[in-house]
């Protein structure tokens, strides 16, 4: 049987196929245009790819089964929407694209900057901003949300409880992790227990950085995140958070974390050193992983470079399925493992820098 990776990069979107001899790539569509983000919808094998034509704006695109690529019309902000600042709300990036859920098999959902959720009913082909999320009373008022890597809030994560479709996570950066348990008319800050210390109260439960955010598929209670501060998991659908990083280890700084679908306590974290220095530590490439709800961390690194590595891997860019991970680097590094991470297999060192990695 083989297995399909998608690579989104700086320079267009690569398709990768396992044949059961190895990756090799078999197609490169949207060349010379930077993905931001592209997926496999598995309900109906769409492939969905959120681009950025820099000049042009953000685009959204798709390819039906057996179907050519088309673009789709991106979502847009009504007339009279406002960012903090009063300007007028406007598109700037299409972060993350999620299917929503086997129950709804027409619902799609996209996650934006500058923070805007928006969903779909009708399979992409139009888009509806999600009020309850975007007039919470928190993104205006206090410290709010505001921008981490830019200028603006940006919705990073999107989590659908496969249990029950109308209940919803999202990871924002920088305001937190919110729930629906109503398909999105009201929404609660989920945040208690976890740390920012770049705010003037560390404890606030809006305005913190969760870079991103993991769902585990058989117990759905359990959630992990990388944070901007550290690494948290909670085993109560996000009521409360427990720190799980190594204060003085590397398991702490990062960008992406995979969950075990079937074992909810295991997880894999790619580290860098902090957020003043986004490279890998001591310039060797490593992936972490912990068994036990990150009581302990162990280091898996053999196939990986361990000399002048620099990489840095963003939060989209590291995807497992089972105990097969794959992740690619803002250097344009790739890896895929077989075994859980004991061991890695280089995809390519020559890709352009990787925004994302889904296996499709």
């Amino acid at each position: 049987m083989s297995e399909t990776l998608l690579l989104g990069t700086r320079k267009g979107l690569f398709t990768l196929v396992d044949d059961g001899r190895g990756y090799a790539v078999t197609d490169l569509a949207h060349a010379g245009i930077p993905v931001q983000y592209a997926m496999r919808d598995a309900r109906d094998g769409t492939i969905w790819a959120a681009l950025d034509h820099g000049h042009w704006g953000a685009k959204l695109a798709r390819k039906r089964v057996d179907g050519a690529w088309e673009e789709v019309q991106a979502p847009a902000y009504p007339d009279g929407e406002v960012l903090k600042t009063g300007a007028p709300a406007t598109l700037e990036q299409i972060w993350i694209i999620a299917e929503g859920g086997e129950d709804n098999p027409d619902r799609l959902y996209i996650g934006t900057n500058p923070g805007g959720l928006f969903v779909s009913e009708d399979r992409g082909d139009t888009w509806e901003l999600v009020r309850g999320l975007w007039d919470h009373p928190t993104r205006l008022g206090g410290m709010g949300w505001f921008g981490g890597g830019r200028d603006t809030p940006g919705i990073h994560s999107i989590l659908v409880d496969p249990r029950y479709n109308e209940r919803v996570l999202v990871g924002i950066s920088c305001a937190g992790v919110f729930e629906t348990a109503d398909g999105g008319a009201t929404w609660i800050p989920r945040n208690h227990g976890v740390t920012a210390d770049f705010l003037p109260d560390p404890t606030s439960e809006v305005g913190v950085d969760p870079h991103f955010v993991a769902m585990s598929p058989t117990d759905p209670e359990v959630l992990w995140q990388q944070n901007h501060c550290g690494i948290w998991v909670s085993r109560d659908g996000a009521t409360r958070w427990t720190a799980v990083h190594e204060p003085e280890g590397p398991a702490k700084f990062g960008f992406p974390i995979c969950v075990h679908p079937d074992k909810p306590g295991t997880a894999w974290v790619i580290p860098g050193i902090s957020d003043g220095k986004r490279m890998a530590i001591d310039g060797k490439l490593m992936v972490l992983r912990t068994d036990d709800f990150g009581e302990t961390w162990t280091s898996t690194s053999e196939g990986l470079p361990q000399e002048n590595a620099w990489d840095i891997v963003f939060r989209h860019a590291f995807d497992n399925r089972g105990e097969r991970l794959a992740f690619g680097s803002t250097t344009g590094n790739a890896f895929v493992s077989t075994d859980g991470g004991s061991r890695w297999t280089s995809l390519g060192n020559h890709f352009p820098p990787v925004y994302s990695v889904r296996f499709a």
